[in-house]
């Protein structure tokens, strides 16, 4: 069925005067909050840091036994488990009409260096919480049900790209932050790289896909809202650009006589805020690298290359910001004698959620007596891969302060318990509804 038809259907559906007596007579079904958060409190052990937060990054023995433990909470909610060649951790649920395609929910439960409790964590004990909580209620979807705790995310969401996408050679032998390739961590996890075709799904293969995830930003905590609908998760493109000027003597070079290739990324880092933030909505630039050669006080710079990235759930309007910018960098280069080169170093597409589960979700949180608004995901997410094989969804809850990745992370209990809420509300409304 071709994405315009199943919006079609789906909203259609879940607009309708009545939904299927089943959904109304589970409708009353909650997660259990003191349980989430015993959970939360007990990943937060694996990679704990004196400071605070963790570091749990993927293929490290802290990873492994976080995982150890998930894999128990899963068996306690009397899903099969199983580790993919890719490394991912899943959790599976006949359903009532095995003919059907499976509903994922998921997330993630490795972390960044010196990170926080609840990226990933969240989204991770929260699906396997609504899984128990059907258990416990004796409630048989139609669809099956797969929970998925997706390998290396902060990684460049490895374990999800390996299911939608596969791994190229070259990516299983990049070197992890934990120190080893892909291709040995993937083993270390008890997967098997050598058979990465098996974990491999085809576009159409999935019902969908609902992921719980913390906001990571501001927005809801700033507007006291306890509900996000992602819109989409943004695509970024990264370049460098190179200044060439010329290296010269500090002491004896007159200042109208430089070729300061340091002092034209300086103007362009400018130009880039200043262009950027000139136009409506919710894109964001940023210069985070810059290397500068020789790199001593006593001479001018001759070569400078910093690092631009863009971010936008339009990747045409990334590409509008860019050649903006782009000029205006090359008309500053020209001014102060130096020269310019760009070349793109990344490229990730938007991945825009599927409007009919937008719906859905908004909807459960109605019923829910849960305020929401629209926002897009600044950050990536292995929902952005998993829409490569069927519909997706995402749901966020306030970070306080809008702070992630760092031991400050924090997600009120019942922020994390509405969260999990609306997942559980949402994944029925759809498995009665599709």
């Amino acid at each position: 069925m071709i994405r315009r038809e199943f919006t079609r259907r789906l909203v259609g559906g879940i607009t309708s005067v009545a939904l299927p007596w089943t959904y109304r007579m589970q409708a009353t079904l909650r997660v259990d909050g003191s349980r989430l958060q015993a959970h939360l409190a007990a990943l937060s052990e694996f990679g704990k840091n004196p400071g605070g937060g963790v570091s749990r990054v993927a293929y490290t023995e802290a990873d492994r036994q976080a995982r150890d433990a998930v894999t128990g909470w899963m068996r306690e909610a009397r899903l099969e488990t199983a580790v993919d060649a890719a490394g991912n951790l899943i959790g599976r649920r006949a359903g009532r009409e095995p003919s059907r395609k499976p509903l994922l929910i998921g997330s993630h439960i490795d972390s960044v260096p010196q990170g926080g409790n609840f990226d990933g964590d969240v989204g991770s004990v929260g699906a396997i919480e609504v899984a128990r909580t059907l258990d416990a209620a004796g409630v048989t979807l139609r669809h099956p049900l797969e929970v998925v705790i997706f390998q290396n995310e902060e990684g460049g969401t490895t374990g999800s790209r390996a299911m939608a996408a596969g791994l190229t050679p070259a990516e299983l032998e990049r070197v992890a932050q934990s120190g080893m390739s892909i291709r040995d961590g993937i083993r270390f996890l008890g997967g098997d790289p050598d058979r990465l075709d098996s974990a491999r799904r085809a576009p159409g293969d999935i019902a969908g896909y609902l992921e719980l995830h913390i906001e990571q930003g501001g927005v809801l905590d700033d507007t006291t809202t306890p509900i996000g609908v992602v819109l989409g998760i943004v695509g970024i493109r990264h370049w460098d650009i190179t200044i060439t000027g010329f290296a010269n003597h500090a002491g004896t070079t007159p200042m109208d006589r430089r070729k300061d290739a340091l002092l034209t990324a300086a103007r362009c880092i400018e130009a880039a805020n200043r262009i950027v933030r000139s136009v409506p909505g919710r894109q964001v630039g940023t210069v985070g690298k810059l290397a500068v050669e020789p790199g001593a006080y006593n001479v001018i710079p001759g070569l400078v290359t910093f690092g631009l990235e863009l971010r936008d759930l339009d990747d045409a309007k990334i590409l509008r910001l860019y050649q903006r910018i782009l000029a205006e960098c090359r008309r500053i280069a020209a001014l102060n004698g130096t020269a310019l080169t760009s070349t793109e170093t990344l490229a990730i597409a938007p991945a825009l959620t599927d409007p009919g589960i937008r719906g859905v979700i908004a909807g459960a949180a109605q019923e829910l007596g849960l305020r929401t608004i629209r926002l897009p995901s600044g950050a990536g997410h292995d929902a952005q891969e998993m829409a490569r094989l069927g519909p997706v969804g995402m749901i966020f809850v306030p970070s306080v302060g809008g702070i992630s990745h760092s031991p400050r992370e924090y997600s009120r209990p019942g922020d994390i318990e509405n969260g999990a809420n609306v997942l559980l509300r949402t994944l029925l409304r759809l498995d009665a509804t599709l």
